[in-house]
């Protein structure tokens, strides 16, 4: 044993097999000479009854008075009964980004979300996150990766918050698993890109011009009613499509459905309707309303069938959400409140139904034309005018 400096590392020459050097004055202090000549400062300790040792760094890169004070904190770490070797373990084992997320799709998507949030979940993750991140092991991601790999995405905005919002879900779950010891979420305070809000609504004039290409859809008629369907009930997409005949309840005037975004709900629905369900023809052994091409199966498609559909009708820019949309914002001109609006599209919450449930702009402009005609009259000196604006705003 000796006191280990630079020159007593520089004298120590390789052998046939590696071994080791301690230093006479820090119990535990030492380094190792590989065969290959190189040398490792390293610390030695007992912990949980077994012999341990952590690496510091490699000669010439580390110095040796470096290595003497990180020997001195890790052996001071254990003296107060932590484990170093134990944390430096647990980094090790630490799974990478792709690994993790196979398991977070198994274990926590699949059992804690529906089908439908598993599929966007797994999509985010197989085409945005894994391609960026996969090789990365959870523990080294930083946030300047995060900030890097949601930056790269500026593109397409919508789908780069997502997946920065699934990221952050993911890290969120390993931390309650156990898999990093640290509760900060390096996906945090990441600015999101702005997003804007689209007001897409159908006319008078275009839902007549998708209703007369409804009709001469021949080819294709279960397209053409499950989006007479969306447009008659305020649904979403996948509500329709799984919809099944045990769910109609044609005494009371209700959709029961069993299971959707927001659990189970009742729908109420009108006589056109029922008008549409009664045209459509069942299938033996095919429990759905809107069927596929497999037997007793459901239509799960229907973005192609859409694109047909709209580009016929000139709509090419409307979702099929933006169905939902139109029908909020026609409730809402027949004078419908937002609570009862709410209710028929399903919704817990009030908020909720306000994003959909814009006033569209003819009835905006109608509106700003009736309220300065009746000022005006008023700068004019006509009372009459000016009785008559009073009387429509009280």
């Amino acid at each position: 044993m000796t006191k280990i400096t630079k020159r007593t590392v520089d004298a120590a020459f390789p052998r046939d097999k590696e071994f080791f050097v301690w230093d006479q004055a820090l119990k535990g202090f030492g380094f190792r000479v590989y065969p290959s000549g190189r040398k490792v400062y390293l610390t030695q300790f007992r912990a949980d009854g077994r012999l341990r040792r952590v690496n510091i760094g490699v000669h010439g890169t580390v110095t040796a008075e470096i290595a003497r004070t990180e020997a001195m904190r890790v052996l001071s770490e254990v003296r107060l009964g932590e484990n170093p070797a134990s944390h430096r373990d647990r980094l090790k084992a630490s799974p990478t980004v792709m690994a993790f997320s196979k398991r977070f799709l198994e274990e926590h998507v699949a059992v804690h979300c529906k089908a439908s949030t598993y599929g966007e979940y797994e999509r985010s993750i197989e085409l945005f996150i894994n391609p960026k991140l996969g090789s990365l092991r959870m523990t080294d991601v930083r946030r300047s990766d995060v900030v890097g790999f949601h930056q790269s995405m500026k593109s397409i905005p919508y789908q780069a918050n997502r997946s920065l919002g699934v990221l952050s879900v993911m890290f969120t779950t390993a931390y309650t698993w156990g898999d990093l010891e640290e509760p900060l979420n390096p996906c945090w305070k990441v600015k999101r890109f702005k997003e804007r809000k689209r007001e897409r609504y159908l006319s008078p004039a275009e839902l007549a011009r998708l209703g007369k290409v409804l009709m001469e859809a021949h080819s294709e008629p279960e397209a053409a009613n499950c989006i007479r369907l969306l447009l008659l009930t305020g649904c979403r997409l996948g509500e329709i499509q799984s919809l099944k005949w045990e769910y109609v309840d044609c005494e009371a005037g209700l959709l029961r459905l069993p299971d959707s975004k927001t659990g189970a709900k009742i729908i109420p629905i009108g006589a056109a309707v029922f008008d549409v369900l009664d045209s459509i023809e069942r299938q033996a052994g095919n429990p759905f309303v809107i069927t596929g091409r497999v037997k007793g199966q459901k239509l799960t498609d229907m973005q192609k069938p859409w694109r047909r559909l709209r580009a016929r009708a000139g709509l090419d820019d409307v979702r099929i959400h933006d169905l939902r949309h139109s029908f909020a914002s026609d409730a809402l001109q027949l004078g419908q409140d937002l609570p009862m609006i709410g209710k028929l599209l399903g919704h817990t919450q009030v908020q909720t139904t306000a994003r959909y449930a814009h006033l569209k702009t003819d009835a905006i402009s109608a509106a700003a034309n009736q309220v300065s005609a009746a000022i005006a009259s008023s700068l004019l000196g006509n009372p009459d005018q000016s009785e008559g604006m009073e009387q429509t705003l009280d």
